[in-house]
């Protein structure tokens, strides 16, 4: 960090609005570029008609924030944070309500859970954000880890025990255990660099079909979940896609409050909504699963949850070691580990980030891995991954500061501690979430297609890696899926579960599906006549930390750690 700039201005600012200054990017260094994306970013005040300047001096240009727009700043980001806390609540919610009444747990345990996994998930962003990519990505749950995760509720010796608490605390211990072993994968293939190698051989070719498979194959918490309850789901959708794309370009003084906080504007409105039909008795002479997804009142959140509390290591009791229950749970950790890969890919580019170095990327994935750990350590029945919806995000904003995450951690954090408080928030009604789904995912599919443009699309090789790396990573789930719904197991079934995981969880994952199909392809296949049609000419500046001068700007670590880690 330089040190004539404040750290809270140089570690803060990446953001789609870097473009936006060009005529100042001859005249200023790197970090008057900060400054300037703070700015656009968050004041959308145009630097040179508040402060009159073009070749500003650093000083001038830090004068004229500090006295005109700290305040507009700092509240932008704030209520930005909370936008960012309010997305990954969905991901948070589901999960644990899926899980904990399996293991045995009633409400209670589940929004202890919750709170839980929102806690570590706070930290998990900090650390992302402040050692790792240092890319603006927010950490939650992985959908990943659901498999091994049931794998080990149904157990027989789990299922044995009949008391419905001291299965789930047994239940919970195991899952601690599994989680703790198998971290070691990406703390493993991340600080040792070895992802970053492995990385190498992906191109923007091989790249386009990870990204768009991350967000394409959630499309099952899309509109099917905005179908539960069509009466407040449409609407909410519609309204998103009215305020956030028609309304984006009105303003509320130089603000354009419509693009920056549609979410948070159309949700406060669907959910007003969808409270008047629950007190005006809509639901009343509903079937029960219909006032499940439609009511505002019926997620026991709200009653379970205690004013205060803290979350804290081995809450649960001591972890429990099974050596098949962590083989399962490693294929989890290497699905998260590619799919956070095109996670970091899709927050770079929507946060205007050169693409992550090799090393760069192995970094975070060695973060994420302790953020598994920590996971492990805390009881979060859940691993850590990139949260595709919180990128679509930022794109949907066009908003990537860095200091944003960082304050959505601090939400996460405050609100799993006060209890009731998040438990008003985690009480939205599921096809609300969903509705927001369908446009953030879309959001990151989009993305994952803008690499083509960085690729020859008229090549029929391109043509036939894109289409049958996207088409596999669609079917394949699907076959895997379907024979798992109508046999009650996957199509390998073996006397070892484990082994069953592995191969189902690596098969049911679009992302990973399409990342081994894309890179094999990509790199087997014609390789040397289609050095160019790949996009290599353009992606191969940023392999290295020299490689751009703006790697320095996007990816140094704080404090000067620099020194002690150098880049590669």
């Amino acid at each position: 960090v330089n040190p004539k700039l404040p750290y809270f201005l140089a570690d803060n600012l990446l953001s789609f609005h870097l473009n936006d200054i060009g005529s100042f990017h001859m005249s200023v260094n790197a970090y008057d570029r900060y400054f300037l994306t703070v700015e656009c970013a968050l004041c959308s005040l145009p630097f040179a008609g508040d402060c009159g300047v073009g070749n500003a001096s650093l000083s001038v240009a830090l004068d004229c924030f500090v006295t005109s727009h700290c305040l507009c700043c700092a509240a932008q980001a704030i209520i930005l944070g909370f936008q960012h806390y309010f997305v990954v609540l969905g991901t948070s919610v589901l999960i644990p309500t899926i899980l904990v009444p399996q293991m045995g747990g009633d409400n209670d345990e589940k929004v202890r859970v919750i709170q839980t996994l929102l806690f570590v998930a706070g930290i998990n962003t900090l650390l992302q954000t402040l050692f790792g990519t240092c890319l603006p990505a927010i950490i939650g749950g992985s959908y990943a880890f659901i498999v091994p995760t049931l794998t080990i509720i149904y157990s027989d010796k789990l299922q044995a025990i009949e008391d419905n608490h001291v299965r789930f605390l047994h239940t919970m211990r195991a899952i601690q255990g599994a989680l703790i072993a198998s971290s070691s994968v990406q703390i493993v293939l991340g600080f040792s660099g070895l992802w970053g190698i492995l990385s190498r051989f992906l191109s923007p070719l091989s790249a386009a079909p990870l990204i768009t498979m991350v967000a394409l194959g959630l499309y099952e918490l899309g509109f099917p979940g905005v179908g539960k309850c069509v009466e407040i789901g449409i609407p909410q959708l519609i309204a998103l896609v009215i305020v956030s794309q028609y309304l984006k370009n009105v303003k509320a003084g130089k603000i354009q409050i419509f693009e920056r906080f549609s979410v948070l504007i159309t949700v406060a409105i669907i959910w007003f909504y969808a409270y008047l039909l629950t007190v005006g008795g809509a639901y009343r002479h509903s079937p029960s699963l219909t006032q499940i997804h439609c009511r505002t009142d019926r997620s026991g959140l709200v009653q379970a949850a205690p004013w205060l509390r803290i979350p804290y290591p081995l809450q649960w009791g001591s972890p429990t070691f099974d050596a098949a229950h962590t083989f399962g749970m490693m294929s989890s950790v290497l699905v998260s580990l590619i799919e956070s890969t095109g996670g970091f890919f899709a927050v770079s580019r929507f946060a205007s980030a050169t693409p992550p170095p090799p090393f760069v990327l192995s970094r975070g994935i060695g973060w994420q891995g302790i953020g598994i750990l920590i996971d492990g350590m805390f009881g979060t029945v859940n691993g850590s991954t990139v949260s595709i919806e919180n990128a679509g995000l930022l794109g949907l904003t066009r908003v990537g500061s860095r200091r944003v995450a960082q304050i959505a951690a601090g939400f996460m954090i405050f609100f799993s501690l006060f209890g009731k408080f998040g438990a008003i928030f985690a009480s939205v009604p599921g096809p609300i979430v969903a509705a927001l789904f369908c446009v953030l995912f879309a959001k990151v599919v989009a993305c994952g297609i803008s690499f083509f443009q960085f690729v020859n699309m008229n090549h029929s090789r391109s043509m036939f890696i894109v289409g049958y790396s996207i088409f596999l990573g669609l079917s394949v789930p699907q076959y895997f899926n379907e024979f798992a719904r109508s046999a009650g197991h996957g199509p390998v079934h073996t006397d070892s579960h484990w082994f069953n995981d592995i191969l189902f969880v690596i098969f049911t994952s679009s992302a990973t599906v399409a990342f081994i199909v894309a890179v094999f392809l990509d790199n087997t296949l014609h390789v040397r006549e289609a050095k160019k049609d790949r996009g290599m000419p353009w992606w191969s500046k940023f392999r290295t930390w020299k490689g751009d001068n703006r790697n320095e700007e996007f990816y140094s670590l704080p404090f000067n750690l620099n020194k002690f880690f150098p880049p590669i």
